[in-house]
């Protein structure tokens, strides 16, 4: 009687962890950033076909998209990872707790390179940072060299600069959800911004008007927003020869034979340029886990040592070849240990 009723028991329980399970999710959700998510579906396609479990659906929404999405809360109706090109802000992570995504481990994957790019059939432009921020600010200084700020008047590069192409300034680039619309912003538009020294001299004083001032791009059409897909920038790019587009290395390099970037302030894109900083302006790439659910959605851990293996994220590995800038040796082996240990971010 009683192995009659430890039987029945067992059989009930396996019934009830049948139930949850259909219940629940059997594929990793990863959302975020169009930079990182090439990399990610990479990994993704790979560890589907050398393991037991489904490959991971990868989602492009863009960092600060991906971001609202991963700290909705911590039901498996929300993503287990979120990929940024940029780090989490602190807003972001307050929300992440406020929601109870109280456990967030954080991936250094490598680094990248911001390029501005036109077509290969066209003039390769050299190009500083500062003649940028005239190019695409919302408001810059006045042209009769008084310390005030009008809008935008540049129509022609050859108007910001004699020396530059007598053509329209129109420029493909991320929305503002993008973390490489941020990382444009903080590494070149106010690289060139702080240029001016009377604006770097806000910052002391009202670091809210200095960031608007050098952050904040202009809206009369020179810049065109043009989504979360930086393939259909490419496109653009190819068909129409006078016009530049704002995107991740990475995509450059696996258009090399249609795309040029350009010389900005004196150096070209280039795989070793942004390992050894001589192209400044390069950023760290990201991805986030919400540790609570490693164990109830099936590989996450599994997923993460493929990512984070040498095969993958090695000096050598197959992300390199997709234009990944790596972390070398001795900081990937720490970047793995915190990870399979998913030790909590703190901010």
């Amino acid at each position: 009687m009683k192995k009659s009723l430890a039987l029945l028991s067992l059989l009930a329980a396996s019934a009830t962890a049948t139930t949850a399970f259909a219940a629940g999710r059997d594929t990793i959700n990863v959302v975020g950033s169009s930079t990182v998510y090439p990399f990610s579906t990479v990994v993704a396609e790979r560890f589907g076909k050398s393991t037991n479990f489904n490959t991971p659906k990868i989602e492009s929404t863009g960092t600060g998209g991906g971001m609202k999405l991963f700290c909705a809360g911590a039901g498996i109706d929300t993503p287990d990872m979120s990929n940024a090109s940029r780090r989490m802000k602190k807003s972001e992570f307050e929300m992440c707790q406020k929601n109870g995504v109280t456990g967030i481990t954080e991936v250094l994957v490598g680094y990248d390179g911001i390029v501005f790019a036109n077509a290969k059939s066209a003039k390769q432009m050299t190009i500083s940072r500062k003649e940028l921020f005239l190019a695409l600010a919302k408001e810059v200084p006045a042209k009769d060299g008084s310390e005030k700020l009008v809008a935008n008047p540049y129509k022609l590069w050859s108007d910001v600069n004699p020396d530059l192409p007598s053509t329209k300034i129109e420029v493909l680039g991320p929305p503002p959800t993008s973390g490489t619309r941020d990382a444009f912003a903080e590494l070149v538009l106010e690289g060139g911004c702080k240029k001016f020294a009377w604006i770097k001299a806000i910052k002391k004083q009202d670091k809210k008007k200095y960031k608007s001032i050098c952050h904040s791009v202009r809206e009369d059409h020179a810049y065109i927003e043009a989504g979360e897909n930086d393939n259909l920038i490419v496109q653009k790019l190819t068909a129409n020869p006078n016009a530049f587009g704002i995107f991740g290395f990475s995509f450059l390099d696996q258009n090399a034979d249609k795309l040029q970037g350009s010389v900005v302030d004196g150096s070209a894109p280039s795989f070793e340029g942004i390992a050894d900083g001589s192209y400044t302006v390069s950023r760290p790439l990201f991805f986030y886990v919400k540790n609570a659910h490693v164990g109830k959605i099936p590989g996450i851990k599994e997923f993460l040592k493929e990512f984070t293996s040498e095969e993958a994220m090695g000096e050598e590995g197959y992300l390199t070849d997709r234009g990944l800038i790596p972390l070398g040796n001795e900081k990937l082996g720490q970047i793995r240990k915190d990870v399979l240990g998913l030790k909590p971010l703190q901010l």
